[in-house]
């Protein structure tokens, strides 16, 4: 991720608090408290790839977001911390009772770039992990892991495994050289 593309502390609290905003606004049922926004870095209205990560006693809660950019860094990230907490098919909608105890991650991407690799081997040794976010797609099939889940899955094979099971291929797809992987970047903000 170039200086370019990175944000600034203050502007990571900004969107962490959008997040919180967004989603206690649609949870309590409460008026329209929206952030003044009128002030903030023309950053906010570029077109970004952005996920919103929950978590509960550092358990995933919910995780959706785009990899493509195609709206603005602000919408992106009430779309996303909507979806996160109430439509993540893995997980029933947040409840009240769970709001108290929820820490919520924002993670701004890059671009997707193509990872052209010749054979399993050269693939291992590209993948940068904590660094690199991978996407994989064969067909109409298609996942990916943002670089944060690296710290769960630090052994390549394992983390590759792990997509592919996601993408609902068999766990050795990735030793396929007909597999389509892409990596990006990411700069997150998270909740003490």
């Amino acid at each position: 991720m170039t200086d370019l593309d990175r944000l600034s502390d203050q502007e990571g609290i900004f969107l962490l608090s959008l997040a919180r905003n967004t989603i206690e606004k649609e949870l309590f049922h409460t008026t329209d408290t929206d952030l003044d926004n009128s002030h903030v870095s023309p950053k906010m209205n570029e077109k970004r790839g952005t996920f919103v990560t929950l978590t509960t006693n550092k358990n995933l809660r919910g995780c959706i977001g785009n990899i493509i950019p195609h709206e603005p860094l602000i919408k992106g990230i009430r779309h996303n911390a909507i979806n996160a907490a109430f439509h993540d098919p893995r997980f029933r909608p947040l409840s009240k009772n769970e709001w108290e105890n929820v820490k919520i991650e924002v993670s701004i991407l890059t671009e997707p770039k193509e990872l052209s690799y010749s054979d399993v081997d050269d693939l291992l040794e590209k993948l940068r992990p904590e660094i690199d976010g991978v996407i994989i797609k064969k067909g109409l099939r298609q996942s990916t892991f943002l670089p944060q889940v690296w710290e769960q899955l630090p052994d390549k094979k394992e983390f590759l495994t792990h997509l592919c099971l996601k993408a609902g291929l068999d766990k050795d797809a990735w030793k396929s050289v007909d597999l389509n992987v892409s990596i990006y970047q990411v700069q997150a903000f998270d909740e003490k």
